[in-house]
């Protein structure tokens, strides 16, 4: 059956997650919106670095499930009640789905909600034609952002809330970016945008430092060939960055953006970590020495109320031009391709950037 003739019956493709590392291309049921919820036509699905681990270790919730949480589509039907959005119209769905009767759901602070579902690893996500999601978690896309761009709007609100953890304004303080991923290449691009500078980013991959490079970051550089700590104490006159973001989850960023942040500096903890990390006695003395501030960062901040937040500043910022997220896509394939693609990512066959999957 193809993509047009699933369309017009019960069925749909989609990649599905049985056991880890058994993913398939198949025919499963088509949802439909009930009460509250919309059916979205799903356009682009981002591969985010997490689903790499989850597809191949960790597993997700339950088995089986649909995987990919960071989406863009179009409304193709509502359910009862829904008066948010309208069929046709061009949307970006918060994947995280809160329970609203917890304290911090309360607050509408949905990212610390106690019992959340969530789409792509509890619930069924976006490696499908059709997803169904509540309606206070669609939101509409501008007329200037493509949906390429929308299906990137999640991992922009993740690194656009990590700066928002830093307490006061960025203006004029340094910030060194460890990881020059997606997120982190995001993250350099708020910080610019936020009137920061200079801005450091680094990694161990010359396209990715190229990348940067290409963005207009001239401090990037590749950390086995140029020693992080000594390239940002050349251009501080040696007092470290007011601000140091780790995003790549690895032992080594972490000491490397702990020993770089200078007195009353705040460091960022955004990458997911693959490993424990030891942090010599030496290194805790001098983070408590120079009183730096740590602080956790996860997902995004997002407003059911309509309220500023970073989904609606991100898409603005698209729109406006502020950042560009078109560039750090290298690789959009069909949905059937995609058990080969997530395989060939987890075993780093070729260089890629942002993975977008179209059904």
């Amino acid at each position: 059956m193809t993509t047009s003739e699933s369309r017009n019956h019960t069925m749909m493709n989609a990649c599905v997650l049985h056991a880890v590392g058994d993913i398939r291309y198949q025919q499963v049921p088509k949802p439909h919106p009930q009460r509250g919820q919309v059916l979205v036509r799903v356009a682009f699905c981002g591969v985010c670095g997490s689903d790499i681990p989850r597809v191949f270790v960790k597993g997700t919730y339950r088995f089986p499930t649909i995987i990919g949480h960071e989406f863009s589509g179009i409304v193709e039907a509502c359910g009862e009640d829904v008066n948010r959005v309208s069929p046709g119209q061009r949307v970006v769905v918060f994947p995280l789905i809160w329970c609203g009767k917890c304290a911090p759901c309360e607050q509408g602070k949905y990212v610390q909600c106690i019992d959340y579902d969530y789409l792509g690893s509890r619930s069924d996500g976006a490696f499908a034609e059709y997803i169904v999601a509540p309606q206070e978690n669609v939101l509409p896309v501008p007329e200037r952002v493509s949906l390429e761009e929308a299906a990137m709007t999640e991992p922009a609100a993740v690194a656009l809330h990590a700066l928002r953890r830093v307490q006061g304004d960025l203006l004029g303080r340094s910030i060194a970016v460890f990881g020059a991923g997606p997120i982190g290449l995001i993250v350099a691009q708020w910080a610019r945008a936020m009137g920061a500078a200079p801005i450091f980013v680094f990694d161990i991959v010359d396209r990715k430092v190229r990348m940067a490079q290409e963005l207009g970051f001239e401090l990037a550089f590749n950390s086995r060939e140029r020693d992080a700590l000594e390239a940002i104490r050349s251009v501080t006159q040696r007092e470290g960055v007011a601000v140091s973001i780790e995003g790549a989850g690895v032992p080594q960023t972490f000491v490397q953006a702990a020993m770089c942040t200078m007195r009353g500096g705040t460091m960022v903890i955004l990458g997911n970590p693959s490993a424990d990390v030891m942090l010599p006695a030496g290194l805790i003395s001098q983070l408590m020495r120079r009183e730096v501030v740590v602080v956790g960062t996860w997902n995004s901040d997002y407003s059911a109320a309509g309220n500023d937040d970073d989904w609606r500043a991100v898409l603005d910022g698209v729109a406006r031009g502020t950042i560009a997220l078109r560039s750090l896509i290298t690789h959009q394939v069909p949905l059937r391709d995609a058990p080969q693609l997530l395989l060939m990512m987890k075993e780093g066959r070729e260089f890629f950037s942002k993975v977008l999957v179209y059904p």
